[in-house]
């Protein structure tokens, strides 16, 4: 029985063991992050594959160079292979279509924009109308809310000595916006960065005050862990260069299903998202395998001589379902079936 099943039976009150008709999924109202052990984080509980609804704001925040922007392109590009629109909202001007090309990220120039304030953004949301069907995701996106300003900030001669202006206007923008995001379906995916806070609750929080965490249904942190190195012998010297990152994904909020869950994700910087490698690694981690396999056949002993296999004998499906089972099999132990659904009074 799948976890998700599992948690049906719990709400409707069946703790009998006998067979419960099946959990129909409607998978075509999620988007995949790019990583299917993330997808499992922000929903296997509810979801087969996991993933991010429509309807939804998503904050994306972390440190430099951990890998936002990859991860709001992986899910743009996404969106448009399942039939959606996107607009993408670029504050920083990094967005070029040499870099979004690794995504199969295609842009037209009438939905990108690079705005210099909170209400600039907000505005072009709301007025954003692209066509509606059913079951399709349209997918907004900016990277990111931390270079933002207000108009009040940008005048020379007042300006914004308090620093507070920007906040209210978040708090101003999202109350008006969010409501329209699951009328029309719209995922929300916004960047931020990370600031030290010493108010005594957490060490480290995203700027642009409280609303951004307020209105936002899930919120993921993003922090490097290490650097991956390809080492390459050329003129009998070894030449080492970094050729990406190893980051954890935490979802610090989650009103979809449980919070908490981390995920790791390996990012080649001109690659994006390895999931392969991912996938590879928790199969060996999960399993009393001491190489890399997959289901009875062992692959290599070397994780790159293991994503070769994979590709060149097209083997990334059967890697993905093998994952997934795995993953439900271990959040299944932590399903207590042993007590009833709680007595209310």
């Amino acid at each position: 029985m799948t976890l998700s099943e599992q948690i049906i039976r719990r709400v409707r009150g069946d703790n009998s063991n006998s067979k419960t008709e099946e959990t129909k999924v409607d998978l075509t109202n999620t988007i995949s992050t790019g990583s299917t052990l993330l997808d499992l984080s922000i929903s296997g509980g509810i979801t087969k594959e996991g993933g991010i609804p429509g309807g939804v704001m998503v904050e994306v925040f972390g440190p430099n160079q951990s890998g936002k922007t990859v991860l709001l392109c992986e899910i743009a590009g996404n969106i448009q292979r399942k039939g959606g629109r996107i607009c993408f909202a670029d504050p920083e001007g990094r967005l070029d279509k040499q870099y979004s090309q690794l995504f199969g990220l295609k842009i037209k120039e009438a939905n990108y924009s690079m705005p210099d304030t909170v209400t600039e953004v907000f505005t072009a949301i709301r007025n954003w109308n692209p066509p509606m069907k059913e079951n399709i995701i349209n997918g907004i996106f900016t990277d990111s809310l931390a270079a933002l300003s207000t108009e009040l900030e940008m005048k020379e001669d007042e300006g914004d000595k308090m620093g507070m202006r920007r906040a209210k206007e978040f708090s101003q923008e999202l109350r008006r916006t969010c409501r329209m995001l699951k009328q029309k379906n719209y995922l929300l995916v916004c960047s931020n960065q990370i600031r030290d806070t010493t108010d005594g609750y957490s060490r480290y929080e995203s700027p642009g005050g409280k609303a951004i965490g307020f209105y936002s249904s899930i919120r993921l942190r993003t922090d490097i862990i290490r650097k991956i190195k390809k080492t390459k012998k050329i003129n009998e010297k070894e030449v080492t260069r970094v050729i990406g990152v190893d980051i954890e994904v935490e979802v610090v909020k989650n009103s979809i299903w449980k919070p908490y869950h981390i995920a790791p994700v390996s990012i080649l910087f001109d690659y994006g998202i390895d999931d392969i490698r991912q996938n590879l690694q928790f199969i060996k981690d999960y399993t009393k395998d001491t190489v890399y396999s997959l289901g009875e056949r062992k692959l290599a002993k070397s994780i790159e001589r293991a994503i070769h296999i994979v590709e060149s004998e097209g083997l990334e499906q059967q890697l993905r379902k093998e994952v997934i089972e795995l993953w439900n099999e271990i959040e299944n132990k932590f399903v207590d079936s042993e007590r009833k659904l709680k007595w209310r009074w």
